[in-house]
C-alpha cells in the first residue's frame, strides 16, 4: 500500500515539473505573459454589504443619539419652567397672607405684639429667599416702572414732586428670578 501512495505523489509532482516546463517555453517563444486580475463580480461581496450595513447602523446611532439629546435638554428646560411657574403660582396664593401681616404691623399699638408680627414677616420672607422669590425694591418718589408695577390711582403732583413718581406703595410687588410674580401696586403723580 506504500508504494502506491508513493507513486501517485511522484506522478503528482511528475505532472506539475512538466506543467512549469511548458509553461516556461510558452513565455520564451513570446508568449504572453499571464497577469492575475481580480475582476469584481456584479454582485456585492457579503464583505461589502456587511461594511454598507455597518455603516447605516452607524448612521441611525448618530441620529438617535442626537435625538434623544434634544430630547433630553427640551425635557430638562420644560421641567425646569413647570417648576419655576409651581413655584410662582404657590407664592401668588400665599402674598395676600404676607399683605395682611404687613397691615396688621402697621396697626399694631404694643410692641410686643410688634415684635411677634415683625418675627412672622421674616420667617416669611426667608421661605421666599429660598425660593429665589424677593420683594421688588420700590419706595415713595422712586420713579413710576410700568415693568414692575401697576398704577391705581395718580395724584396731581405737589411741592418738591416730580411727575411720574411713585407717591405711595399700596402692595408690594415679588418677583422669581427675573419673572415678575405680582406687580407692585402704587400711586403716581401727574
Amino acid at each position: 500500500m506504500e508504494n502506491n501512495t508513493n507513486d501517485t505523489t511522484e506522478n503528482e509532482i511528475a505532472e506539475d515539473d512538466l506543467l512549469e516546463e511548458e509553461l516556461d517555453e510558452e513565455m520564451e517563444d513570446g508568449g504572453e505573459e499571464f497577469t492575475y486580475t481580480e475582476e469584481k463580480p456584479d454582485k456585492p461581496s457579503d464583505l461589502e454589504r456587511a461594511l454598507a450595513y455597518a455603516e447605516d447602523c452607524k448612521r441611525k446611532w448618530y441620529a438617535v443619539s442626537a435625538e434623544y439629546d434634544n430630547y433630553r435638554k427640551r425635557n430638562n428646560a420644560a421641567v425646569s419652567k413647570a417648576y419655576a411657574d409651581g413655584v410662582a403660582d404657590s407664592v401668588l396664593k400665599l402674598l395676600p397672607v404676607a399683605d395682611n401681616f404687613g397691615y396688621a404691623l402697621d396697626s399694631a399699638c404694643d410692641e410686643k405684639t410688634r415684635s411677634g408680627i415683625e418675627k412672622i414677616i421674616k420667617s416669611f420672607n426667608t421661605i421666599l429667599a429660598s425660593l429665589d422669590v424677593e420683594e421688588i425694591p420700590l419706595n415713595e418718589g422712586d420713579p413710576f416702572d410700568e415693568s414692575v408695577a401697576e398704577a391705581v390711582m395718580n395724584f396731581p403732583c405737589g411741592e418738591g414732586e416730580a411727575p411720574n413718581c411713585v407717591k405711595q406703595v399700596l402692595k408690594k410687588g415679588y418677583r422669581n428670578k427675573n419673572k415678575v410674580i405680582r406687580f407692585a401696586q402704587v400711586t403716581v403723580t401727574v
